[in-house]
């Protein structure tokens, strides 16, 4: 196992420790005869982390096998699935192709790892603003081939208002694998058992209904430094609520809410019945309704989702273009697409022609949402503007609501309860909640400039670029953030005990 420029060998049992200094990390571990684990870590304290690697004993092939390297944001689901099917497809078997090594890497360090590894063949899963950053960064070649452009021929280049390639002229430099929905997932045994209502809006989540019960939460959400999807919820609150009102919906959705490190611990606290509703993807919603069909299910929110591509590029450090355009090809195939129907993946294909073969037609269920996902309410989003604050935000809404989540559970804890004893009045009531998340209510210093600013869009869009390469620069401004954010929660709840 390899950190950084320290290294140690595990002991039997697989254990290892290794010391080193704050800073973001790679975690490399290797064994002769299995395939190769890289995980990234950010260490910003002193303590204990763990990294866990499951390595697969490598295939064998005849003579000199061939791998090849994706870097990913999927699931170890979705590899070990996708794995599974290529190997034993056609164009693997006739290519000698024995192997996939798989870098499920945290987004923020895609340019970095592809820049040091020079070697990585295909970019998968992620979604369309990480995607956007690696062509911006020139990293991404064309997608082309007479059997890929049949593939994309088949499949509209818009699907529920969202484009399903990323076209720069005449070429392709991204496609959607998949495609999906944003919503929530609720578990209405939980919701019964409380007496509360099944939300329809994302609005519904920040409600003070679902305060009623703190500290224990019952509305469940994650980190957008840690998540993409729930980033892309995010975005969608913002640009249907505009940007005060967005940061007041998401505000109080965080007060409401456990915040998780990943998405899909969101779904399976939905499951379990830990919290009655979480913000998810959509096959996270479609997996719990496979899992609790009794119980669990996936909601389209009335006030608007978008529908997604999820891309698969083609890399410029390849070092096998027509195995990697093989490949690409073969996950936008019918057969390919098969692995989103896996029964624990449970995705929407961007392919329709896989509910043709035998066995999309056992998934109805998959064939009846996919088409639901086409007739939901969705919104027109504008992904150029999403991707111009899409770094800001992630870091925004963790000093916002997550690191000081524990003050702001507090704050707005009290506020119902004010409200619910009749101590203030409704519009007592509502200044204050919206106050809460209001960027215009809480002015901070730029730590690169020391003059006093304020997180409006047009900041956020400028400090956007600088923010996903600048560590140093973003930890500062992290840490102003979160300065003035407690000042802020301190400051109204002095002001809620005043007048109540």
């Amino acid at each position: 196992v390899k950190v950084g420029d320290v290294s140690t060998t595990t002991g039997a049992n697989g254990a290892y420790t290794l010391t080193v200094k704050e800073g973001n990390y790679y975690v490399e571990a290797s064994k002769n005869g299995y395939s190769q684990g890289l995980k990234s870590v950010t260490v910003t304290e002193s303590t204990a982390y763990s990294t866990d690697f499951s390595l697969r004993v490598l295939s064998t092939g005849t003579g000199d096998g061939k791998t090849i390297r994706v870097i990913t944001r999927h699931g170890a689901d979705i590899m070990l699935v996708a794995e599974n099917l290529f190997l034993k497809s056609d164009f693997a078997i006739e290519n000698n192709v024995v192997n996939i090594e798989w870098l499920p890497i945290a987004d923020a360090l895609w340019i970095e790892t592809i820049k040091r590894s020079d070697d990585v063949d295909v970019a998968w899963g992620g979604g369309p603003d990480l995607f956007d950053i690696i062509l911006d960064a020139d990293l991404l070649a064309p997608i082309e081939g007479a059997g890929i452009d049949a593939i994309l021929a088949g499949i509209p280049e818009d699907i529920g208002g969202s484009e399903t390639r990323r076209m720069v002229g005449n070429d392709v430099y991204w496609a959607g694998a998949a495609i999906s929905s944003f919503g929530f997932t609720v578990n209405t045994e939980l919701l019964d058992y409380y007496g509360l209502p099944e939300p329809t809006t994302w609005q519904d989540l920040g409600s003070s209904v679902y305060a009623a019960y703190l500290p224990t939460t019952l509305v469940g959400t994650a980190d957008a430094t840690t998540s993409t999807s729930n980033t892309r919820i995010f975005q969608i609150i913002l640009q249907i609520y505009g940007w005060e009102e967005g940061w007041d919906v998401l505000t109080r959705m965080g007060a409401n809410s456990k915040i998780f490190d990943q998405s899909g611990n969101v779904r399976d606290a939905v499951i379990n019945k830990e919290i009655a509703i979480g913000t998810t993807i959509d096959f996270y919603g479609y997996t719990a309704q496979w899992v609790n069909p009794e119980f669990c299910r996936y909601i389209f929110p009335a006030d608007g989702t978008i529908v997604n591509a999820d891309p698969i590029a083609l890399l410029t450090t390849t070092t096998d273009k027509d195995l990697a355009l093989g490949f690409i090809e073969w996950v936008l195939s019918p057969e390919g697409q098969k692995t989103w129907l896996d029964g624990n993946i449970n995705r929407m294909p961007v392919n329709e022609a896989v509910f043709d073969t035998p066995l999309g037609q056992q998934r109805s269920d998959l064939e009846e949402v996919f088409a639901k996902t086409q007739d939901a309410l969705t919104i027109q989003f504008d992904s150029v503007e999403g991707a111009s604050y899409y770094s800001a935000i992630r870091s925004y809404h963790r000093a916002l609501i997550v690191l000081p989540q524990i003050k702001l559970e507090k704050l707005w804890e009290d506020l119902t309860w004010a409200l619910e004893d009749g101590k203030i009045t409704q519009a007592q009531f509502d200044d204050l909640a919206f106050r809460m998340g209001d960027p215009n209510d809480i002015p901070f210093v730029d730590p690169a400039t020391g003059t006093t600013e304020i997180f409006t869009l047009a900041y956020a869009q400028a400090i956007n670029d600088r923010i996903e390469t600048d560590v140093v620069y973003k930890q500062n401004l992290v840490d102003a953030w979160v300065l003035a954010v407690n000042n802020h929660y301190a400051e109204l709840t002095a002001e809620l005990e005043s007048i109540s």
